[in-house]
């Protein structure tokens, strides 16, 4: 019964073992078979590496429609900012209250121009600030706001301007300005005076009296050189010196009814404009 078992078992065995082999030619035979078919085919010449890229046969050209479209796609994606110059940006640059320029004038100035006349003023140098810089012949535009011809009392005539505007690399820029100096000549409160002459006027009103009483004290001297004219020599010195004293005390009444001077400047004279309140230039 145990030999029989042992028989069995082996036959089992067997039977696998030549099952399998017959499995594994088969598949042998496919593979082989298989490769046959490659070999008929395919040219096995034609194969390339993938490294040796230019060796490669190229592709067909794609179909007109597919073209218009990556064509599209590739406008779409182009970025929109590569089209377009940068904006440039300004900081604006405070120019102080009370700076000062020296400039000249391109125009003439006098108490005959109206109110409303507009001036013109230019820098001739360089003019270094902090945080800007003006260059040679920046102009600056001006206004009159009040004007007078000499008046009585020896006042002379009058001139008040006012700076509204300066021009800076092309752009005008206003500003609020009054003159501290003109011709070589300091300003007070911003008024263009013209030479007040009442003492002048008052001692040239007084030389008619002096004059008068030098001519009365010569005849005297000579009328009391000679003996016979002696006594009526008081009489020149006591007239020329009433004459005198009554001048001198009218002098200054006549005077001041006169006129002083006209304020007249002439077109390149030195002027200094100050700054009345802050302004912002780019």
């Amino acid at each position: 019964m145990k030999t029989n078992r042992n028989t069995l078992r082996i036959v089992t065995i067997t039977l696998f073992i030549l099952i399998c082999y017959a499995m594994h030619v088969q598949a042998f035979d496919l593979d082989m078979t298989v490769e046959d078919d490659i070999r008929k085919n395919y040219n096995s010449s034609k194969l390339v590496k993938d490294t040796n890229i230019e060796e490669l046969e190229p592709l067909p050209d794609l179909p007109q429609h597919l073209k218009n479209s990556n064509a599209t796609s590739q406008t779409k994606n182009t970025p929109i900012t590569s089209q377009h110059k940068p904006i440039a940006v300004y900081k604006n640059v405070k120019m102080h209250k009370g700076t000062s320029f020296n400039v000249v004038s391109t125009c003439k100035i006098s108490d005959w121009q109206k109110k409303g006349t507009f001036v013109k003023f230019k820098t001739t140098s360089l003019i270094n600030k902090r945080g800007y810089t003006l260059p040679s012949g920046t102009v600056f535009m001006g206004e009159i706001i009040e004007s007078h011809q000499p008046q009585v009392s020896c006042n002379g005539g009058l001139v008040v301007i006012r700076i509204r505007s300066m021009v800076y690399k092309g752009h005008t820029i206003p500003i609020n300005a009054y003159v501290t100096r003109a011709d070589d000549k300091i300003i007070f409160l911003n008024n263009i005076k013209g030479e007040r002459t009442y003492l002048k006027t008052m001692w040239k009103k007084g030389n008619w009296g002096r004059s008068l009483f030098g001519r009365m004290m010569t005849l005297t001297v000579n009328l009391g050189g000679d003996g016979s004219t002696f006594i009526l020599s008081p009489f020149p010195l006591l007239y020329g010196t009433l004459c005198f004293g009554a001048n001198t005390l009218i002098s200054p009444v006549t005077a001041f009814f006169q006129k002083g001077k006209h304020v007249s400047i002439e077109s390149g004279s030195p002027f200094r404009i100050k700054l009345r309140e802050d302004s912002y230039i780019e």
